[in-house]
């Protein structure tokens, strides 16, 4: 049943509750769902076993509902340790994508498939690595934000849509270990248990509210739209940089990162784990020059640091001598093609501030009138870069060729280009 089916029940229920004077009747508890109604599935962790999935699959019919889970705080990097999979009979699969290596088989099994995935956004790299990638995609909490749900989470959403809840106590546990426990088998495939469900009955409310089209649109936005180039200098964001005020002192912070960096790869551990972002920084600014001196700095008393102490010297000294260049040590600020932050604007450019106040206010409006909220009518980023750098002239179609060029949907062209024309043209005053 519709979320607009349950606020009309719930319009009349109140109505006959004050009619009679009674309080009205509460909504059920929710059904607590412990286990996939198919049992507990093993993990498939051999070849033959993924052929025979990659079949099952391949007969069945419908969309496949599609899970992952890392072991983020535990490895290095986002890579998928189980895949999850359902289609639409109970059989769940769970993939070990570290012990196959090649999933093509899944991938050409799925060829054509929508791929139900619940914030897609998180899952779509894990499973790019492991060599998997839909041709279609319906994702469930994307399409709960554009509904204006307050809540999106898979069980928020789970609960209202299908009064239903799940137990779930792994979120935080370490994925890549062998064997897993039966609980946590469990955990995982209850993430694909009731997914398809979900999707019908977001498909009913979406068509309803006239968005299944705006839906699609997002989804497809997310299967291809290019990939980010690498981040230039990913050091720079390490936390506690804006401390460092010294160029001598960044050349360090860049070689500590770096030496961490590739340990944390070499031994498969977040680079955290060896040391943590405010140890580092703190290194770099004693600038120690011998292990006894290096291991005074109060927070390099964790043992994981402490043990490759030797390993922090020599970055330390490495990044001294890259320091004596002038060709090599790196600048305070790198210069950047993007707006500055919103705060400046005020100083730096009142007439863009003027322009962004008066966009933002007026799309507000708009994303109220569409039930969802301002970001997805249009990302901040993509409104930030046009009120700074308006096009020339500014006209309706300058402007919808110009979000079309940030990347916005057609739906989001034509639900704001017009407001953000009329902004642009004649923005009211700051607020005082």
């Amino acid at each position: 049943m519709s979320s607009a089916h349950l606020r009309a029940d719930d319009s009349e229920e109140s109505q006959h509750a004050a009619e009679t004077s009674q309080p009205a009747a509460q909504d059920p508890e929710p059904v607590l769902i412990t286990q996939p109604a198919g049992g507990i599935p093993p993990v498939i962790d051999t070849p033959a076993q993924l052929h025979h999935a990659a079949e099952k699959l391949r007969a069945g019919t419908g969309p496949v509902a599609v899970d992952t889970e890392r072991a983020s705080g535990y490895r290095y990097g986002q890579r998928a340790f189980l895949i999850q999979l359902k289609r639409d009979d109970d059989t769940i699969w769970l993939l070990d994508s570290e012990a196959l290596k090649d999933l093509e088989p899944i991938q050409q099994a799925l060829a054509g498939v929508e791929w139900i995935l619940h914030a897609a956004i998180q899952d779509l790299p894990s499973l790019r690595q492991a060599g998997l990638w839909p041709d279609q995609l319906f994702d469930t909490e994307l399409a709960g934000r554009l509904l204006g749900y307050p809540r999106v989470s898979l069980s928020a959403l789970l609960e209202r849509k299908l009064n239903v809840s799940l137990a779930k106590e792994h979120s935080a546990a370490d994925w890549s270990v062998r064997p897993l426990t039966e609980d946590m088998r469990n955990y995982a495939a209850l993430d694909v248990e009731l997914l398809h469900e979900l999707r019908e009955a977001m498909i009913q409310e979406l068509q309803s509210e006239h968005k299944l089209e705006i839906a699609y649109e997002e989804f497809n936005a997310l299967l291809t739209r290019p990939l980010k180039p690498p981040r230039k200098d990913p050091w720079r964001k390490t936390s506690g940089i804006h401390e460092i005020t010294d160029r001598r002192a960044l050349a360090i912070v860049r070689s500590l990162w770096t030496t961490r960096e590739k340990l944390a790869q070499s031994r498969d551990l977040p680079p955290g784990k060896l040391l943590n972002d405010r140890t580092l920084i703190a290194v770099a600014k004693a600038r120690p020059r011998t292990v006894p001196q290096l291991m005074k700095i109060p927070r390099m008393r964790r043992r994981a640091a402490a043990k490759d102490a030797r390993r922090w010297l020599q970055a330390i000294q490495d990044g001294i001598k890259i320091a004596q260049d002038p060709d090599k040590i790196p600048p305070l600020r790198m210069a950047s093609q993007a707006p500055p932050a919103v705060k400046a604007w005020r100083e730096k450019d009142p007439l863009a501030a003027r322009r962004l106040q008066t966009s933002r206010k007026r799309l507000a409006r708009v994303a109220e009138e569409h039930s969802m909220p301002l970001e997805n009518l249009l990302l901040p980023e993509t409104l930030r870069e046009l009120c700074w750098r308006p096009p020339e002239p500014i006209t309706p179609e300058s402007v919808e060729r110009r979000l079309l060029d940030l990347g916005a949907r057609p739906w989001q062209v034509q639900a704001s280009s017009a407001v953000i024309t009329v902004a642009l043209l004649d923005p009211d005053p700051l607020d005082t």
